[in-house]
């Protein structure tokens, strides 16, 4: 009987190694791939003595791969007319007739719904159609309290009027934002934003001492500061709106021609959700 050997006994065929090779490097690199994905996902924090204080996870890890975002957004608002007083009023100063107006500012809120397409790595277009509840009020002050109270276009006192809108807004804007780090950046934006008033909250005729154009042209700015969280990005945004249209309307009334142009200005707040 041949005497076993133990080289025999360990004999392995040549393809047998080569399976058994092919099988180790691949389960190294799975677990090795594994391991760099993790921690591209994930920063530790650790004390000075090794032991870990905090770990940070990377969200929304592939969120700037995607084209396309869909979103909504909520923003209280402050808005005013920026006025620009008439000739007649320059001519009435030093008297007693006439009546200078000045704006003040009035809060407001918005809704609406954000469409975000992805152009390059660091640049986005933005389409936000909403809805702006709007009130914007002027004073009316005369020239002097001593005026001549016996004709009756000649103001004796302050008079507000509240002039409050329902607007449809449909803003389109550039969106420049930096590098991501880990959950945060921030980006700057701008562009234009046209608006129709579709409807007036006030009715009152014998307030109507000033009237303004239902539709308006406006040009936005702002800063703002993406949020990555686990399923959703969140914005918070402050963002300057200029009217570029004069929506004053001529009334044959001295607060009116006291008037030359009217132009709306907005300070926002949006609070954005992707």
């Amino acid at each position: 009987m041949a005497t076993p050997h133990i080289r025999h006994q360990l004999h392995l065929h040549r393809s047998q190694v080569s399976r058994c090779t092919l099988l180790i490097l691949l389960a190294l690199a799975t677990s090795f791939g594994a391991q760099a994905q993790r921690k591209s996902k994930t920063s530790a924090s650790r004390a000075k003595n090794g032991r870990v204080k905090s770990i940070t996870v990377n969200n929304l890890p592939g969120y700037d791969d995607k084209w396309f975002h869909p979103g909504f957004y909520i923003a209280p608002h402050f808005s005013r007319f920026k006025v620009e007083q008439s000739q007649a009023y320059v001519q009435n100063l030093g008297t007693n007739r006439g009546v200078s107006v000045n704006a003040l500012n009035g809060p407001g809120f918005s809704v609406g719904f954000v469409g975000d397409a992805r152009l390059g790595d660091y640049f986005n277009l933005r389409f936000a159609p909403g809805v702006s509840f709007i009130t914007r009020q002027l004073e009316f002050k005369p020239a002097g309290y001593t005026a001549n109270t016996s004709d009756p276009d000649d103001p004796a006192e302050l008079v507000d009027q509240e002039i409050g809108s329902t607007q449809a807004d449909f803003p389109l804007l550039l969106k420049f934002h930096s590098e991501r780090r880990r959950n945060t950046r921030v980006y700057v934006v701008g562009g234009i934003k046209p608006s129709v008033n579709v409807g007036n909250r006030r009715k009152d005729q014998e307030r109507n001492l000033i009237t303004a154009d239902n539709t308006d042209v406006a040009i936005e700015y702002g800063v703002g500061l993406d949020l990555f969280y686990p399923f959703f990005k969140f914005a918070p945004e402050l963002r300057f709106s200029h009217g570029l249209k004069n929506l004053y309307l001529p009334e044959n009334n001295i607060y009116s021609n006291s008037v030359r142009s009217l132009r709306s200005n907005t300070v926002t707040l949006y609070l954005t959700f992707e």
